[in-house]
């Protein structure tokens, strides 16, 4: 299967307009396409089914409860699948059998261990007070945070504990956090605040056959060796704020396999 990764277009802000991948044949948004809702509207019609993960920002100035079903809904209208920690199949051309997993992941701050996660949490405050969610009606915090991140955790281990060969014959996970250290931003490196950013979910990778993520407004791609299995390959195709330069190197119509 050949499909088009985007993230990060940041489109309440950005000037970018998206174009169908020449030889794609799924396109995954992998969040933070556009914290007001509008710009998903730009993918309707797209020739290629469009499946999308919610981003944080997807998260601005509303309830988290109510997303969901309201953001789902949303991209229903434009022809759009929204996947909140939920599964789906998609058959390729050439027959191959992919089960997406999708969820937003959010934050455990458990990235660099449990004594660091209280200096992690606070250096989360500063996107917290970005986003302006609320939680319950409270405003949103790192231990709610850390409680999405730990449901959409807990639900990803178990999807991935189920064996292939019942349905499907790839496993895709989309997240919108990184699942590794190793997508760290090598701007920011190993500092308290990519624990807002990286989860150590290293321990799942070899589940999968192939890992998308955002998130990170910078580019990643590598692989991670799994005994008697070809590699999981991890991939970031975030294209970042124009202003900083994040855009330079981005390439929209780059295709990912997965055989």
């Amino acid at each position: 299967m050949k499909l088009q990764l985007l993230s990060d277009l940041h489109l309440e802000t950005e000037s970018f307009e998206p174009e169908p991948a020449p030889g794609a044949e799924l396109l995954v948004l992998a969040g933070d396409i556009d914290s007001t809702w509008a710009g998903f509207e730009r993918f309707a019609g797209w020739p290629v089914p469009v499946l999308v993960v919610a981003g944080n920002h997807e998260y601005d100035d509303r309830e988290m409860g109510d997303v969901p079903a309201a953001l789902r809904e949303h991209c229903a209208r434009f022809g759009l699948q929204l996947l909140h920690r939920q599964a789906t199949i998609i058959t390729s051309a050439s027959g191959l059998r992919v089960r997406v997993l999708g969820a937003t992941r959010w934050s455990d701050f458990d990235l660099f261990g449990v004594a660091q996660r209280p200096r992690a949490e606070r250096a989360a405050g500063y996107f917290l007070r970005l986003m302006a969610a609320t939680r319950a009606g409270a405003p949103l915090d790192a231990a709610g945070v850390r409680a999405e991140g730990l449901a959409c955790r807990a639900w990803l281990e178990g999807e991935l504990q189920r064996p292939a060969g019942a349905g499907w014959d790839r496993t895709l996970v989309v997240t919108h956090f990184a699942p590794s250290l190793r997508s760290a931003d090598p701007r920011y490196g190993k500092q308290p605040g990519t624990a807002s950013f990286c989860n150590a979910d290293d321990d799942l990778l070899p589940r999968a056959d192939l890992w998308l993520h955002g998130h990170l407004h910078c580019r990643h791609d590598y692989s991670l060796a799994r005994a008697g299995r070809a590699p999981v390959r991890v991939v970031c195709q975030a294209r970042g704020l124009a202003g900083k330069g994040e855009d330079l190197g981005f390439d929209a119509g780059r295709l990912i396999e997965l055989n």
